[in-house]
């Protein structure tokens, strides 16, 4: 499975939209629950399937919902769902442990549905670059399409409910992933994040919740779901996002101003090691990345187009390689092969 969808580039990863430089996607995820239903936590196996049962019915009915793949838990082995992963269509703990779960994946791969997560419904939508709004309208537009068809557990006092209090009220988290190495060099990202923490928002790394920051990726989003309206959710990333990238900025200034030759230095070694190297880890692509996208969107690397970076940097993934190349691979072997991906999209560049 999903062989297809690993040749083809993620729209969300194309290099365009707002602040593409820093910014390489938006997520914006809705928490929904079936009325009358546990949530999944503390639901029975019967009750899942009854949830996968709806959804099944759901997609049938569905003009929208029929522009997609549906994927069953016992259809997805361990390879595709760390694919999944990587491709940011599942959470890292979905699919851990049990069956009773689906995903629905739009043909773009910009809206995924994880069906019987945390809650019963998580719609998430990504886009390329800093637009919280334009993934936040097409997440509504699934979950207004699938509240024509399911109840959704809703209190007039408190919003929509959730299996953890911290989703309940609006159930929506929106998300950028932001490049920050200058922050990361002048040593001033743990008071940035100290910064965000007290206004209300969530650092985390790579992959969200529990994991780590890699290639100077984080991933911030907004904490707080309740007693808040989406439209202020937005406004609170695209603010917190328009801050940091400003700081952002500064600090590849200064960093160009204190240590010009040493950057510039790091930033052709970085290339170099991409181009030539026979033997990469996916860790050690993405800190190289880091590198040449820093080089590129300081105009010093100005012939490597940023949604090929994207590209190299997904592919660069275990789960992705093994994917792109159609065969099954250990460590040493991902590493060889890796190296040799990463030299043959960068064959014909001359930065």
């Amino acid at each position: 499975m999903f062989e297809d969808m690993a040749k083809a580039p993620a729209a969300w990863l194309s290099g365009q939209g707002e602040e593409s430089m820093v910014v390489l996607s938006t997520r914006v995820r809705l928490a929904r629950n079936v009325a009358g239903a546990n949530f999944p936590p503390q639901a029975d196996e019967e009750t899942k399937q009854r949830i996968i049962s709806y959804f099944d019915s759901a997609i049938t009915r569905s003009e929208l919902l029929a522009n997609g793949d549906y994927h069953k838990a016992a259809e997805i082995n361990e390879l595709d769902r760390q694919f999944l992963i990587e491709r940011h269509l599942i959470s890292p703990v979905f699919l851990d442990n049990e069956l009773s779960k689906a995903v629905f994946i739009g043909k773009d791969q910009r809206i995924s549905i994880m069906v019987n997560e945390e809650d019963h419904l998580r719609i998430q939508a990504l886009s390329a670059g800093l637009n919280p709004q334009e993934s936040y309208q097409m997440a509504l537009r699934y979950e207004s399409e699938l509240s024509n068809l399911l109840e959704f557990n809703y209190d007039n006092d408190f919003g929509y409910l959730t299996a953890c209090p911290t989703n309940a009220g609006t159930g929506m988290r929106a998300s950028v992933l932001i490049h920050l190495p200058g922050l990361v060099l002048t040593r001033e990202i743990d008071k940035i994040i100290n910064r965000l923490t007290t206004s209300g928002l969530v650092v985390r790394g790579f992959y969200g919740e529990g994991s780590d920051v890699l290639g100077n990726l984080f991933q911030i989003s907004n904490q707080y779901t309740l007693g808040i309206s989406e439209e202020e959710i937005i406004n609170q990333i695209n603010r917190a996002t328009a801050d940091i990238t400003e700081e952002e900025a500064a600090a590849r200034q200064r960093l160009i101003d204190e240590a010009g030759d040493m950057i510039e230095d790091k930033i052709w070694r970085a290339y170099g090691i991409l181009k030539h190297a026979r033997v990469l880890t996916s860790d050690e692509v993405m800190n190289l990345l880091s590198a040449i996208r820093l080089g590129r969107a300081m105009k010093i690397l100005e012939g490597i187009d940023i949604g090929l970076i994207n590209e190299i940097l997904l592919l660069s993934q275990p789960a992705h390689l093994q994917k792109y190349y159609g065969q099954e691979m250990d460590n040493n072997k991902r590493d060889f092969v890796r190296a040799q991906m990463v030299r043959d999209k960068l064959r014909n560049i001359n930065a």
